[in-house]
């Protein structure tokens, strides 16, 4: 898939997200959409071109503008926050009001919203030196909103704190049992848009397949 193919289809993805989300308040599907099988994760994989990873110079935040804004008053965080939360509820603003989340990469859990961070499993800066420093500011925003692919998930924000823009190489979820699902998220991002991997990070991605 190239790359204009898939933001293309992340854009559309994200307002159908949204339409689909919306109605299911209290019926939180409770992880990203897309998550490969270890099978698919390890064929990708494979595909993936190793390159060394490019300058951070340039880099701003900004440049991936997130959180955009969808109907009924949402947000990406927001939808987010629905959709891998239990119980929730929200208000005419969209946030929750109340609702409990479990946070995959530490195994902390907590009722209040604002403890959780939504992460980038490919964090924003890790794609800006694999590829993202050649695209469009809207194909940066496609990414950095994509409701489509296993790209964004709610987790405590400690953990988002600690993995900052590190690649597996240098960070894995303190939940062992999660660093199968984890691999298989961030490959499957990284190849749907065509994003490199560095050798340290290839390993490790596969030390972490292999825990399948």
């Amino acid at each position: 898939m190239t790359l204009a193919r898939n933001v293309r289809n992340s854009a559309l993805a994200v307002g159908a997200a949204a339409a689909l989300t919306l109605p299911l308040a209290g019926t939180a599907v409770a992880e990203p959409p897309g998550i490969p099988t270890p099978a698919e994760a390890e064929a990708q994989l494979a595909e993936l071109t190793v390159a060394e990873d490019g300058s951070m110079d340039g880099y701003d935040r900004d440049l991936f503008p997130h959180w955009s804004s969808h109907s009924d008053n949402c947000n990406t965080r927001e939808l987010v926050l629905e959709r891998d939360g239990d119980g929730v509820e929200t208000g005419n603003d969209c946030y929750p009001t109340d609702g409990d989340w479990y946070s995959e990469y530490d195994g902390d859990t907590s009722s209040d919203p604002s403890e959780f961070h939504i992460d980038h499993v490919v964090p924003l800066g890790n794609a800006w030196v694999t590829g993202a420093s050649e695209w469009t500011t809207d194909e940066r925003e496609a990414f950095a909103n994509d409701l489509s692919a296993p790209q964004l998930i709610a987790v405590s924000g400690d953990s988002n704190m600690s993995k900052s823009d590190d690649d597996p190489a240098e960070w894995q979820p303190s939940v062992d049992e999660y660093h199968c699902t984890y691999a298989s998220m961030w490959i499957t991002v990284k190849h749907e848009y065509e994003l490199t991997v560095d050798e340290a990070e290839h390993a490790a991605l596969e030390d972490m397949l292999a825990t399948c």
